[in-house]
Formats: C-alpha cells, structure tokens, sequence
C-alpha cells in the first residue's frame, strides 16, 4: 500500500470513531479514560523499554539535550500521563452544554449547544506524553484523534498508541477513536494535510519549523503557535525576593518548553539592587546571561545581547536581560518581540498590574507568577493539546471547551418565515 492509500484509510477509521465517540455517554468515555490511566501505570515498564530505544536513537542522531529531555519517559511522566487522564475523566463533559437560549418575539427559542468537532488531527515532535494528553481530551469532547507523532519517538508513542487502543477496544467503543500514523516518512504528513473532509481540524506540537511547514501545506484549519517568546518584567515597586524566585524559575525549571522566559526586563530604579543577585543564581545553574549596554554596566562579564537575539526562542539555559526606564517601555519591548504567548510582571502596584494585564496581548498575562503556568493542568483544565496564540476559536491552553464547537438550536411550535 503506498503512503497516501495508508493515511486515507487510517484517517477513515479514525472518521469511524468519531462518530461512535460522538454519540458515547459522558459514563462511557469517563469509565474509558480511567481504564487508559489504570493501563498506563500497569504497563509502565513496557513503555520505558519501548522509549528507551528511541532516547539511543536520538543520542545517535545528536539531537540537543532538551529535544532529549522532552523525549525522556520514566516513572514520574508516566504518572503524570496517567494523573492527566484520571484528570480529566473527573472534568464536566462539554458535549451537549447549551450556552445560551434566548426567545426571538415570533415565539420561537434559539439557543447554542456544545457539539464535538470531528476529527482531531495532531503533528507534534519528541514528547511522547503529547500522545496520551491529546488522546485524553479528544476523546472526553466526544472527538478522534489521529496522530502523527515525530520519528525520534515512533517506538515509545507506538507503545502507548496500543495501550490506549486496547482498553476502547475492550470497552466496547470504535479503537478508531485513537489512530497512529506509524510510518515515519514526512510524505504522511502532507497527505494527512490534504484530508479535507475527514479531518476537521489540525493541532501542530513542535518547533516554528514545523508548525510554519504544517500551516503552509493545510487545506484543513490549523490551531497554532509558532513559538514562545516570553518576558517577565521586574518593576520597580516589585516584591525582589519574590521577583528572583519567579524569573529563576520561568527561566531554569524547564527550559526547553514553549512558556520559558527568554527575557528579563528589569525597571532601571531597581536593577542595581536586583540583577546582581539573579545573574549569579542563574550563573550558578549554567544559564547564559546576555545584556543589554546598561546591565553590562553592573556586570561587565556578560555577553552583549544583540537586536536579533530579543526575537528568539532558546529552548535553552540562555536569557537575554534589559534595563527599561519604566512600564511603558517595557510593554514597548514586549509588543515588538513578543510572540504574543505567555508574559508576566513582578509588582506590588496595583494600578501597575492591572495596566500590564490590560495592554499586554498574549494568550496568557500573569502578575506575580512564573511564565511557566501557561499550561492546562496547571489553569484546572486537566491535561492541555496544546497553546494556542490565535485569536479565532481558541486561545491560550486548550482543554475540553477548546475542542468542541457550537451549534444552533432552535425551538419552535410551528413558526415560519413570513
């Protein structure tokens, strides 16, 4: 069978499913979900065999230490897969939700009613746990998922792609429901692509490359973002203690994701006082600071950031630093090299904050917070598909509302249209 017959005839079961995952019963897709989690712990050992080989493979390719670590399965991330769908299955159902009903002088009811989308279609590259987070919250909408995951990590999301299809298979369901396209020839992806009127919506997880190649070649809609340029801005009316435990850890925590800080703006009335103290704690964990002429004044062995590296996305222990004169400048540098994903401000000024709230426009504006909540587990919402920095339908993490779309209701005694 060549390529294009093989993700037709994946994408049709995958159509199958959904139409059984579309009329399933909350009790139904909740007992599903628990079981998935129940099977993932139980088959633990399993998947880290299965991920093992796909880490030496990666090794062998020289793929970066972060691309590594997304790709890393153990105990504790196969926990936390399982902790995401027992999440979820305890989350209201969205499916069947009217939103709002109004009656119109003829007498007649209009409403909107939640209804699953269809076909969910996810590219995404190294992290495995993307495979049972996307399955999860597809399912629970009332949706398919078809998935078409990196070949860094075709083993270790072949492994939980049969785990999950297995327990909706023994639950009496469409395994449709959740389809792997388990070939690694990129000619998969552009055939996915082209599936108008099967898929209904494409979600690409991974780097700008990839998402920028996913949304030039789709004739299906592409829920997006290119990638995460995040700022946290330490003002001068800031908590410092405070301000160096939340940029430490919008910057080290995790490095190689999409909500990261990648600069620090610091109010000049407070960098003195400030930046000495962070620029060693972040230099004690190997971060690579680099500043702007006015931080290299307080510290002299730093690299000098340049113009292009504001618009970056590191995905590594690396910050850029600049002193601005105030707010008003630090949302001036935010609006030019933001990538409109997740910005924070460190301040104890009210006003202050609720201004930056206001006028900062990304999917996520956080005051005294790490960048690095932006994320769906962390916001309530159970496991996340993704963030999205569009502004149609759906932005910032994506739970179950986010995978549903309405429809029109309406309820009549017999009007008609004069």
């Amino acid at each position: 069978m060549n390529i294009e017959a093989f993700v037709v005839n994946k994408a049709r079961d995958a159509k199958e499913g959904a139409r059984v995952f579309a009329k399933a019963s909350s009790r139904q897709k909740n007992g599903a979900l628990v079981k998935m989690a129940e099977a993932l712990k139980k088959r633990a050992k399993e998947l880290i065999t299965e991920n093992r080989k796909d880490i030496k493979y990666a090794q062998k390719k020289g793929l970066s230490k972060a691309l590594i670590d997304r790709l890393t399965l153990n105990e504790k991330r196969i926990d936390e897969m399982s902790q995401g769908l027992f999440e979820i299955s305890a989350l209201p159902d969205p499916v069947g939700e009217v939103t709002k009903m109004w009656q119109r002088p003829n007498g007649m009811t209009v409403g909107k009613m939640r209804v699953p989308i269809g076909v969910i279609g996810i590219i995404y590259e190294s992290r495995p746990n993307v495979t049972a987070d996307a399955t999860g919250l597809c399912l629970k909408a009332g949706n398919a998922v078809l998935l078409r995951g990196g070949s860094e990590a075709i083993n270790s999301n072949r492994a939980i792609v049969n785990v999950l299809r297995d327990v909706v298979r023994k639950q009496g369901l469409h395994e449709g429901a959740v389809t792997f396209i388990d070939i690694p020839d990129r000619k998969a992806v552009m055939e996915m692509l082209k599936l108008e009127g099967i898929v209904d919506l494409i979600i690409p997880r991974g780097g700008e490359q990839l998402i920028r190649a996913v949304t030039e070649n789709s004739r299906i809609p592409v829920l997006k973002h290119y990638k995460g340029v995040c700022h946290v801005f330490v003002d001068k009316n800031a908590d410092l203690k405070m301000a160096e435990e939340i940029c430490y850890n919008a910057k080290v925590q995790r490095p190689g994701t999409c909500n990261a800080m990648e600069t620090m703006l610091v109010d000049k009335k407070i960098a003195k006082y400030f930046l000495p103290g962070i620029i060693r704690k972040l230099k004690e964990v190997n971060v690579r600071v680099k500043g702007c002429p006015l931080t290299r004044k307080i510290d002299p062995s730093l690299e000098k950031v340049k113009e292009e590296d504001f618009y970056r996305e590191y995905l590594d222990l690396i910050l850029n630093v600049k002193i601005v004169r105030d707010i008003d400048e630090a949302m001036t540098h935010i609006a030019k090299y933001s990538s409109s994903h997740s910005d924070a401000i460190v301040t104890k000024d009210y006003n202050t904050a609720m201004r930056f709230l206001k006028e900062v426009d990304s999917s996520a504006v956080f005051v005294n917070a790490s960048t690095r909540l932006n994320d769906g587990f962390q916001f309530g919402l159970g496991a996340e598909i993704g963030i999205s920095t569009d502004k149609i339908h759906a932005r910032g993490p994506m739970g179950l509302e986010e995978l549903t779309c309405t429809k029109f209701i309406v309820l009549g005694n017999g009007q008609l249209r004069e």
